[in-house]
């Protein structure tokens, strides 16, 4: 990583819940930099806290206390409104669940974040249709989710993060509904937009899975286990 860019900064975060007279660390004291243009894969079992984690990375909760910096910004103290801004301008969601629109074309749904960041309708239908193309969907334009298989409706979902040009491509679970064959695909897929320069995070609680990434970061008990790169974590398999 020396001389590369760091994109996001974690320094000592911790992520507490009270329930009842119990204080859950779901984050205890987790310390990270990725740069820019890494493919990262954060992974853990359920209840690890890589989800807690996937949250205060991706402006969707704040830390109890330490501090986050994306792209330089401060995101860890900001307020609602703030922190939608900033998924806006720089996160590219892919979801296990691909959160699609049911009633929204195709279209309509990858030019979803672009309708909320105020961009024209020419310009958003235009940045839109270059994302499907991306994809391989350019001719499913006019189609409802409902008409498109599994690994069509997450290359939509991929299509809609990719619209925005963000600095972060956040993919949690990208897989997890999906059969082997097209797990396979949307891998091989994200694999191509990192060599394109893109900075992706995936979450997964499957070590196969994470394999497919360049560095591993393995998260246990609310705390960074393991922060290497992929063959040194195969190694340890």
């Amino acid at each position: 990583m020396e001389g590369q860019q760091p994109l996001i900064e974690l320094k000592d975060i911790y992520k507490i819940y009270r329930m009842g007279a119990e204080e859950v660390h779901a984050n205890d004291g987790i310390t990270l930099t990725i740069c820019r243009g890494e493919f990262v894969a954060i992974v853990g079992k359920s209840g690890s806290g890589k989800s807690t984690l996937m949250n205060i990375i991706g402006a969707l909760d704040v830390p109890t206390s330490g501090t986050y910096l994306l792209g330089g910004e401060d995101v860890g103290h900001m307020s609602d409104n703030q922190l939608a801004e900033i998924r806006n301008k720089m996160i590219g969601f892919i979801f296990q669940q691909y959160n699609l629109l049911p009633r929204d074309n195709l279209l309509e749904n990858v030019e979803l974040p672009l309708l909320y960041a105020g961009v024209g309708k020419n310009e958003r239908r235009e940045r839109a249709m270059k994302a499907l193309e991306k994809v391989g969907l350019a001719e499913k334009w006019a189609s409802k989710p409902k008409q498109l298989s599994g690994g069509q409706q997450q290359r939509a979902s991929i299509a809609r993060a990719l619209a925005g040009d963000p600095s972060l491509i956040l993919a949690d679970e990208p897989t997890g509904a999906l059969d082997s064959r097209t797990s396979r695909e949307v891998l091989d897929f994200m694999k191509e937009l990192h060599r394109e320069g893109n900075t992706i995070v995936m979450i997964t609680h499957d070590s196969s899975i994470a394999l497919e990434a360049e560095r591993v970061v393995r998260i246990h008990d609310g705390k960074i286990n393991f922060d290497g790169d992929v063959k040194e974590y195969a190694s340890i398999l």
